[in-house]
């Protein structure tokens, strides 16, 4: 069985923020790197660390654990091989970006804390380094900051992604449809109306949408009602004349 692509919903109109890469990783570090989630890390690190201010600008491993959206996209299952956890990748893509000189590491101790910081090697990282070692740097005044990737995918692809599983290009353009068709509040609730009946599929959320569009949302089966039972609100949702087209 082939595995299903996640969509991409394209870069929105507009400006956007950007993250400096120096031409130089496109042209002598990337031919480099074979793992991807060294590079995966790599360039989280530059996206991490140019998003920070300050005199110390670096990443801890500890931030880095703590990305939920980071790790998820490290754990891949490589082909004929057991799953790899994204904290095991992770540590790996570090590991590994730091003996080819892509990364700084440095270990140090905040008071009665530990603590694994990594830079880019630029002239920044090294001079950061450099004082680091030198003692310069009060690591109690400057708390750093963290940074987490924040999703800019719109709405209703998190939505499905948390709810129902991957995103495939084709429900990918339903889904911006639907965003335009429907209120985002209305989207919200549908997709936790069809979690509540255990019917995790789109084609369900949008038979929802669907009926309120027609009906009203104030005309739907009343909760908690006396009469009202799982099989009814599940049935209530399912078009006239699809009755056993549409599994319920």
């Amino acid at each position: 069985m082939k595995d299903q692509m996640q969509g991409f919903s394209g870069f929105p109109a507009g400006k956007l923020a950007t993250t400096p890469v120096p031409n130089q990783f496109f042209s002598e570090l990337l031919p480099l790197v074979d793992n991807l989630a060294e590079l995966k890390v790599i360039l989280h690190l530059f996206w991490l660390i140019g998003r920070k201010t300050g005199t110390l600008r670096y990443a801890r491993l500890d931030e880095l654990l703590r990305d939920r959206r980071l790790l998820a996209g490290l754990a891949i299952a490589h082909r004929g091989m057991a799953p790899v956890s994204g904290e095991a990748a992770l540590r790996d893509g570090l590991e590994r970006a730091v003996a080819r000189g892509a990364l700084l590491h440095m270990t140090v101790q905040r008071g009665a804390v530990a603590e694994e910081w990594y830079m880019i090697n630029s002239a920044n990282g090294r001079e950061v380094l450099e004082k680091l070692r030198g003692g310069e740097l009060d690591l109690l005044a400057d708390l750093g900051e963290d940074v987490q990737l924040q999703s800019e995918r719109p709405p209703i692809f998190v939505l499905y992604e948390q709810n129902i599983g991957l995103l495939t290009p084709m429900i990918a353009e339903e889904l911006r449809d639907a965003e335009k068709t429907y209120p985002a509040d209305w989207i919200a609730d549908a997709f936790r109306e069809a979690v509540e009946l255990n019917k995790r599929s789109w084609r369900y959320v949008l038979r929802i949408l669907e009926r309120w569009r027609r009906e009203g949302r104030g005309d739907s089966v009343p909760k908690g009602s006396p009469t009202e039972t799982t099989d009814a609100r599940k049935r209530y949702y399912v078009p006239d004349g699809y009755e056993d087209v549409v599994e319920h």
